[in-house]
């Protein structure tokens, strides 16, 4: 067996964003549990907009509304909900851009979410959220 020391070479940019990248899912993770639409307010960009596909028709609903919506409704943490969230994609095509596929289980309701990130601003933020339920 052949051991290689790579201990001189400096990480690539790319790879030493992936924690502050992994913190900002977190953050994402903990508002949608928490029903926090501060915490999930300091992870999306103001523009965003989040995206389904229902029946025939593609809803657009717009962060500012639907933060207004998940400060209105009981959080699956205050009924309980099992929670299993994980990251299961991470993929990177440049220094300020990153798209995140992610699963969240609130019981009953598994959701398979794409979220679009840019680091801008000296942090990296959701500009566009598309998802779907199971």
């Amino acid at each position: 067996m052949i051991a290689a020391d790579f201990s001189h070479l400096s990480p690539h940019p790319m790879t030493s964003e992936i924690p502050s990248l992994q913190a900002a899912v977190q953050l994402y993770f903990d508002g949608l549990y928490e029903g926090d639409a501060e915490k999930l307010a300091r992870v999306f960009h103001a523009q965003a907009s989040l995206f389904i596909a229902v029946d025939d028709a593609l809803v657009a609903l717009p962060v500012p509304e639907w933060l207004t919506r998940v400060a209105g409704r009981a959080s699956p943490q205050s009924q309980g909900a099992q929670r299993d969230d994980r990251i299961l994609m991470i993929d990177r095509s440049g220094p300020v851009n990153a798209l995140v596929k992610v699963s969240c289980l609130f019981a009953p309701h598994a959701y398979t979410d794409y979220l679009s990130f840019i680091r801008f601003d000296g942090r990296w933020q959701i500009v566009a959220k598309s998802y779907g339920i199971s």
